[in-house]
């Protein structure tokens, strides 16, 4: 045999030895994941990542990550109506051992939405892309089912072709004027409650009673350049805003966040 052909085979060595077998675990680090501020669990979870070797830094195989959180573990309610909805939540920035994330989209559990698929009924969708305010575009869906009406004998409640396309026309304005007119905070501050779907039904209820109508999934398009003090801003920290007052019993300078009410005294 020729020399150098067989690797394993090495001068008073056994044929094909073995390499010696490192658990993979060993080389990784634990991180805790954040949630923004506007959620009530902060904690949502861990992650696993290699430690920093060389020129491979533990932080950039984080970033990016996303992760997909129910909306009853986010905001510690495990009532039906927050479990079916699901956020999903991308890290951009790693401070110290903790992920920074952002909202990153929204969709319902498969279950929930097959639940409301039934017959004799009409479905409804719509969906738009919008602009918030702080730069973020954002495709949202919709979904509704037309209602029977009270006292009726019939069988089915279809709706005209004409009365679904003003419907999905209203659902569309409605979309865009909430997104419109708020920063990316702002919409998932409605989009906990689910808010904007009530306003559809609402404002649709003239043209064909609407049911189980629902903002189905949330995607982010197009994101705007990193911004660290935006992403503070989401986690609570660091605001931005901040007010300069003077302490009435140092006498010092001291900044307080805007809006800062100091607290009640019980005596005097």
């Amino acid at each position: 045999m020729a020399v150098g052909k067989n690797k394993g085979l090495k001068i008073g060595g056994k044929k094909g030895a073995k390499k010696k077998v490192v658990d993979p675990f060993t080389r990784k680090d634990w991180y805790d994941i954040k949630a923004p501020s506007v959620f009530k669990v902060r904690q949502v979870g861990k992650t696993l990542v290699n430690r920093t070797q060389g020129t491979r830094i533990a932080s950039d195989g984080l970033k990016g990550r996303v992760y997909e959180v129910s909306l009853a573990d986010l905001q510690s309610e495990n009532d039906a109506e927050r479990s079916f909805r699901k956020f999903k939540l991308v890290c951009e920035d790693v401070q110290g051992k903790n992920c920074l994330t952002n909202f990153h989209g929204m969709n319902l559990t498969t279950d929930k939405t097959r639940s409301m698929v039934k017959k004799w009924q009409t479905l409804i969708e719509g969906n738009v892309d919008a602009k918030t305010t702080d730069g973020y575009t954002l495709r949202v869906f919709c979904i509704g089912f037309t209602k029977k009406q009270d006292q009726s004998t019939r069988k089915t409640c279809y709706a005209q072709s004409q009365q679904v396309r003003n419907i999905r026309k209203k659902m569309c304005d409605i979309i865009t004027k909430e997104v419109n007119s708020d920063d990316l905070k702002g919409v998932v501050n409605k989009l906990i409650p689910d808010s904007i779907a009530s306003d559809i039904m609402k404002a649709c209820q003239g043209i064909y009673p609407l049911q189980d109508v629902y903002i189905r999934k949330v995607k982010v398009m197009k994101r705007p350049r990193f911004d660290i003090s935006k992403l503070m801003d989401m986690h609570g920290e660091g605001s931005g805003k901040t007010t300069v007052t003077t302490d009435p019993t140092t006498g010092e300078t001291v900044e307080r966040p805007e809006g800062y009410e100091p607290p009640v005294q019980e005596a005097v």
